[in-house]
């Protein structure tokens, strides 16, 4: 029985490479996009207990510098959450080109499978015509043989 043999079998062996390393990528991308967001959480969180502390401190005996020192400490906290927010949005970008980079890689990698797919089709149908070739040939071949025995 013959072989079946992909031409363009390297191409293919390629096109999983490539997407292997799509992945790959994306996967960084989502997991700085996730340790960035985590971190834009935590800003927010201490900002958070900042503006607490300071209501804590003006229901207290007024201390004008402690409350001053707590006003800084949000508005720098205001400036670090905005940054981050930047940090994020960029991230996101980078994920989203991540993905749509690994969509068309595994595209192409699938348009190969499908040529590879059709031409193992065509090759067991010339495969099959072969065999019946063959079986027609036997069975004229007996056939004569009987035919010149009677």
């Amino acid at each position: 029985m013959a072989k079946f043999f992909y031409r363009m079998q390297n191409i293919l062996n390629i096109k999983y490479k490539l997407e292997e390393q799509a992945k790959q990528e994306f996967s960084q991308a989502l997991s700085r996009y996730q340790n960035e967001t985590e971190k834009l959480e935590c800003l927010k969180s201490r900002k958070e207990m900042c503006i607490s502390e300071m209501r804590e401190k003006a229901k207290e005996r007024l201390n004008v510098l402690e409350l001053e020192r707590c006003n800084e400490s949000i508005a720098i906290f205001d400036e670090m959450i905005r940054e981050q927010k930047e940090v994020v949005f960029r991230a996101m970008a980078d994920m989203d080109r991540a993905r749509a980079k690994l969509n068309e890689v595994m595209q192409e990698r699938k348009t190969h499978e499908k040529l590879k797919e059709h031409q193992f089709e065509a090759f067991l149908q010339e495969l099959n015509v072969e065999e019946m070739k063959e079986i027609d040939q036997l069975v004229s071949y007996q056939h004569s043989i009987g035919k010149e025995g009677e």
